[in-house]
């Protein structure tokens, strides 16, 4: 006689049906919505408005300050991860609760507190050497990216530099390695595939920001306008194919990037169980 056993929670096919009806409203029928407005597009028409030169040195500002600021949060967002993971001191909890601020920081809220503190007479602007301006440059825009992206590096690797026994680093110590080798050969290789989440989940979160740079970058064509703003100002000049055609390729740009940061988790989380199996035998 064959016990049937159930669960609290629905069965598969239940919550499968459930999982793609819900992505398919969220997420697929907006992106369905785009490409088909773009379908309306004859093929010369759609690259003469994703070639534009304005378009061009947009999404070129977007995906270069994001890239830049997603490197900057993978190496300070790792050792800000680190130090929460790893030390206990006065102020931890403060330090750790403010780390998750750009979360429930309104965008915008951001963008003028950035502004205001890096302008000229800003608490830190004043300090910055004379002739260097950050407000409605590049570099504003690259650190009001770094700002928003920094949680997305943190809360991935934390949990696992807190998962990662210390008696390994000891045992490399004992045999004779160096501080950097430690780092090198025990702690980076468990951490990277929560580095490279982290990572892309920070340009992922940049290349779509609009409002923190508004104010910082100063919208300037061809040299701060990014492509989020970009789109905006065509739909306001209802230039909807010219959105719609800038739309489809920063949609395009941003799934290879994705691609190919979830290309290089998979390789790195094979060689560490790769690396993990040699270690047993």
């Amino acid at each position: 006689m064959s016990i049937r056993r159930t669960t609290a929670l629905p069965g598969f096919g239940l919550t499968l049906g459930l999982t793609w009806a819900w992505l398919g409203i969220i997420v697929v029928l907006p992106l369905s919505a785009l490409l088909l407005k773009t379908a309306t597009l004859t093929w010369a028409r759609f690259w003469q408005l994703a070639v534009e030169p304005r378009a061009v040195a947009a999404i070129g500002l977007t995906f270069g300050a994001s890239l830049a600021a997603g490197l900057l949060n993978a190496l300070f967002g790792t050792v800000l991860a680190w130090v929460l993971a790893r030390y206990r001191f006065p102020g931890r909890a403060l330090l750790d609760a403010l780390v998750d601020l750009p979360f429930a920081l309104p965008t915008a809220v951001a963008g003028l507190t950035l502004t205001a503190l890096l302008s000229k007479d800003g608490w830190l602007g004043q300090l910055l050497p004379a002739g260097v301006q950050i407000p409605f440059t590049r570099l504003g825009v690259v650190i009001a990216l770094t700002f928003i992206g920094l949680p997305f590096v943190v809360r991935t690797v934390q949990p696992v530099l807190e998962g990662l026994a210390p008696e390994l680093e000891e045992a490399a110590a004992t045999l004779g390695a160096s501080r950097l080798q430690t780092v090198l050969r025990v702690v980076l290789p468990q951490a990277l595939p929560a580095l490279l989440t982290g990572f892309a989940l920070s340009v992922a979160r940049a290349l779509g920001e609009y409002g923190s740079i508004v104010f910082i970058s100063g919208n300037l064509p061809f040299r701060t306008e990014i492509a989020p703003l970009l789109i905006v100002t065509r739909l306001e000049q209802y230039d909807y194919a010219g959105a719609t055609a800038l739309a489809v390729v920063l949609l395009v740009a941003s799934f290879a990037v994705l691609a190919a940061v979830h290309r290089l988790q998979r390789w790195s989380a094979r060689g560490l169980s790769g690396h993990g199996a040699e270690a047993r035998a």
